[in-house]
């Protein structure tokens, strides 16, 4: 009994151990003003993209913001390149206060709150300026607010382009130009029901091995975001690109709700005004990264076919909305119906 008596002890004081070391140097909400003032916050932000990567400087932007801000007393460590982990990792850390801040797609957070699938669906916003009129408005807040549930803190919403597709065979200027090719995309159910839904053949297939597929024609074409699509060299072997805008998904900063409890009303304003000044950072330098590697795609022979309207490839999707948006018909409505 003694042995018994003395294991339990010893596993109480192991858990409240861990509790109070939690992930970031914080003080608790007990802790007296005067000590949060004189004891420095240290916070991790992961990114799996590289260092010089747009989101990975805004990162360092906010991580400047904070430190000014604070005059010091509170510093985020940027590890940029994967070094903390994949997203879906490092996201489950966040949950549980092992890392404290993290900048992801929301793709992998709707494994945790389906919901966020529905701001998935093809051809949902109608441009880049609606988006964020939908993210940083009620349905944002709702969405932050619901994150929450999860352990989350969202803290801001970072811009990933549109998705586009492109393919080595002819120009794509309407859906029915889309048939009979194969075209790789992530594996995802949704994505590939996109796909089939416009007349084409989806080959899910892991992103390393696009370009040698794409040179040996194994598929026909991909789709991707600008920046990528230049990154990656796949303009090499697929030159032609149509800006059909398929897709948006959104990125945000996340922060563990542990760790958020834990600091004083004025230092979580700290953060979330240097996170929300690190969005519109992001947003504005990604504009610009963009339009830089659509010009240099076209000095590289891309031919880019610009769409007056993808109002045909939008009817032709709208059969995805009846499967993958049914739960969410509300959210749906209140974000089409956003000016």
């Amino acid at each position: 009994m003694k042995l018994k008596k003395l294991l339990t002890i010893t596993m109480s004081l192991a858990l409240i151990s861990s509790f109070l070391g939690c992930s970031s140097k914080s003080t608790n909400n007990s802790t007296s003003n005067s000590n949060q003032e004189q004891k420095q916050i240290v916070l991790r932000l992961s990114d799996t993209h590289p260092d010089g990567f747009v989101t990975v400087r805004a990162d360092k932007e906010f991580a400047r913001l904070v430190e000014e801000n604070s005059k010091g007393r509170i510093k985020v460590e940027v590890y940029p390149g994967g070094q903390l982990g994949d997203e879906k990792s490092v996201i489950e850390q966040v949950q549980f206060g092992a890392i404290d801040l993290v900048r992801t797609s929301i793709s992998p957070l709707a494994e945790f709150d389906k919901e966020l699938s529905a701001l998935m669906l093809p051809y949902l916003y109608r441009d880049t300026e609606h988006m964020f009129k939908v993210l940083d408005g009620p349905v944002g807040e709702k969405i932050f607010k619901n994150l929450e549930n999860y352990k989350f803190e969202g803290l801001c919403w970072f811009d990933a382009g549109s998705r586009n597709f492109y393919n080595t065979k002819k120009e794509v200027k309407k859906p029915d130009d889309l048939k009979g090719l194969k075209i790789r995309v992530q594996e995802n159910k949704m994505m590939m029901d996109l796909v089939k839904a416009l007349g084409a053949s989806p080959t899910p297939m892991a992103y390393s091995e696009v370009y040698s597929a794409l040179q040996t024609g194994v598929i026909d074409g991909a789709e991707n975001n600008w920046a990528s699509y230049l990154s990656s060299n796949h303009f090499e072997v697929a030159k032609y690109i149509t800006t059909d805008e398929h897709t948006r998904v959104p990125e945000v900063i996340i922060m563990s709700k542990i760790t958020w409890d834990k600091l004083s009303a004025d230092d979580q304003k700290i953060i979330k005004d240097a996170a929300v000044k690190a969005g519109l950072y992001q947003r504005q330098e990604w504009q610009k990264d963009e339009e830089a590697a659509k010009n240099q795609l076209k000095d590289k022979g891309v031919k880019i076919t610009t769409l007056e309207s993808n109002s045909e490839f939008q009817d032709k999707v709208k059969v995805l909305y009846d499967e993958y948006g049914k739960e969410y018909k509300d959210l749906i409505n209140e974000i089409i119906n956003t000016k």
